[in-house]
């Protein structure tokens, strides 16, 4: 048993060295090419499309970090079955290397901005991992230390030891060398002067605006893109009469709007926290594509980011009058490099899968008929319109207010229809009119509270919300699959 820990040792300290190698490798010169985040970006784009919704209304923001590990564990455990065998079967270290190495490089060149580097950090990180464990099963040998006629253990355990300690130590200096480079470039290349808005935002006092830091964020990417602004280019093309090729510096030279908006994403769950207003500051789109010469037949906007994402919009929504634009700025401050920095895609009224395409360095004008973008791809509805639905913050669920006048408070939305009124209901009795605070436009949230009698006891506070149109939000329900979440938020509390 003791033997077996040992040689099942010897291959996870391989594989971790090997994969602290390629990780340094690739964050100096190119991040997605990392064998785990390639491997695991794969992963992603084959997991239908029910265990990604389960993913994200479970694990939230961890479901990245808990992939990746996931992904990790299962290398660690063929790297300690490797080492068990290789003990004895020297080849099987090579064969098993190979396997790794062509696993890792095929993930890699499935990506879809892969090139000729791309498998490089996966081969790797396959050579050191087998050269590595090839040599410590070597220094664990008893008869590789043989002297004279017989085999020293005790040195080769030594020998062993110091071996381990040595590739442990490695590894872990080469992680945190990698995390090192990672961090000072997205430091250094998120700076970035913002120009004033020709049309600032309009005054919103009673706003909730959420901060840039607790803005949620889903998405695929395994590693934030790391963009030079100096070198990022936006390429206008397809039904257009002129291709457009424009620097960052060309896009902060344009007219700038500064606008309050509301973006959720279409995983949101019925009283979800996927949804967030921040004040945006960018380029409008439609002046853009006027400019292009865009033709007539034209009906979707496909945007590309720069790690392969495509997002279907329809042209429709950036000629109607609505602010959709490129952002460059969220809340004041150049976009986060999670958040899309330096430029991303805003559609108010559509879900983020439809039109706020995250480090966006194309836009292709087609049709419909002949492209799917990746949503789209994967069984989520074309064109992604935002649903009414609304939210209650205050009580928090199973909170214990003491009896008398208690606030109920939350908030409402129905980007580019508006909230026209929000009403509360109490263990299913009349509906009640909550107030509304005022609001800078129709692409955001409403806040809205309204007051009430608690008696002791325990009880159900539901809310549904009336859009501009007169469309009182549905109680039906519905999974957020594939248009986005219904239903009205009721939440359970126990008044003392």
């Amino acid at each position: 048993m003791r033997n077996l820990l040992r040689d099942a040792a010897a291959g996870v300290l391989a594989a971790g060295l090997g994969i602290a190698v390629a990780e340094l490798f690739a964050a100096a010169t190119r991040p997605d090419a990392a064998p785990l985040i390639a491997v695991g970006g794969a992963i992603i784009d084959a997991t239908p499309t029910a265990v990604k919704e389960f993913a994200v209304r479970e694990l939230g923001s961890y479901d990245k970090p808990v992939l990746l590990a996931s992904v990790g564990l299962v290398l660690a455990l063929f790297a300690a079955v490797l080492g068990i065998l290789g003990r004895r079967r020297r080849f099987l270290v090579a064969a098993g290397a190979v396997v790794l190495g062509a696993a890792g490089a095929t993930a890699a060149l499935t990506r879809p901005t892969a090139s000729a580097f791309s498998p490089v950090p996966a081969l790797l990180a396959a050579t050191i991992a087998g050269a590595t464990l090839w040599w410590l099963l070597r220094a664990a040998d008893p008869l590789a230390g043989r002297v004279g006629g017989g085999a020293d253990k005790t040195g080769n355990r030594r020998a062993f030891l110091r071996g381990a300690v040595l590739v442990a130590g490695a590894a872990v200096l080469t992680e945190a060398g990698a995390q090192l480079v990672t961090r000072t470039v997205r430091r250094v290349s998120t700076k970035l002067a913002l120009p004033a808005p020709a049309s600032p935002a309009k005054p919103a006092s009673a706003l909730a605006i959420t901060p840039s830091a607790d803005f949620y964020r889903v998405d695929t990417a395994l590693t934030v893109p790391r963009i030079d602004p100096d070198t990022w280019e936006l390429r206008v093309h397809g039904m257009v009469g002129t291709e457009l090729r424009l620097s960052l510096d060309d896009l902060l030279r344009r007219p700038l709007i500064e606008r309050d908006i509301t973006l959720n994403c279409v995983s949101n769950e019925v009283g979800g926290p996927y949804i967030g207003t921040a004040r945006w500051l960018g380029v409008p789109l439609a002046p853009l594509l006027h400019e292009a010469g865009l033709r007539p037949e034209a009906d979707q906007i496909v945007a590309r980011s720069v790690e392969g994402m495509t997002i279907g919009t329809p042209v429709a929504t950036a000629l109607d009058g609505r602010d959709t634009m490129l952002a460059v700025a969220m809340n004041g401050e150049p976009l986060r490099p999670e958040h899309g920095f330096p430029v991303r895609m805003l559609t108010p009224g559509l879900y983020g899968y439809a039109g706020a395409c995250k480090w966006v360095t194309e836009l292709e004008l087609t049709t419909f008929a002949e492209f799917d973008a990746y949503w789209v791809k994967r069984g989520w509805a074309r064109p992604g319109t935002v649903r009414t639905a609304s939210r209650i913050d205050k009580p928090r669920p199973f909170a214990r207010p003491a009896a008398g006048k208690v606030t109920v408070a939350g908030v409402a939305w129905a980007q580019r229809r508006g909230i026209a009124k929000v009403e509360v209901s109490v263990d299913g009795g009349a509906w009640r009119a909550a107030e509304l605070l005022p609001v800078p436009s129709i692409d955001t949230w409403v806040q809205w509270r309204w007051t009430w009698n608690a008696t002791a006891g325990p009880h159900s506070l539901a809310v549904r919300a009336t859009d501009g149109t007169g469309q009182v939000q549905t109680e039906a329900r519905a999974t957020p699959f594939p248009s986005g979440a219904t239903g009205r938020h009721t939440i359970t509390v126990t008044v003392e």
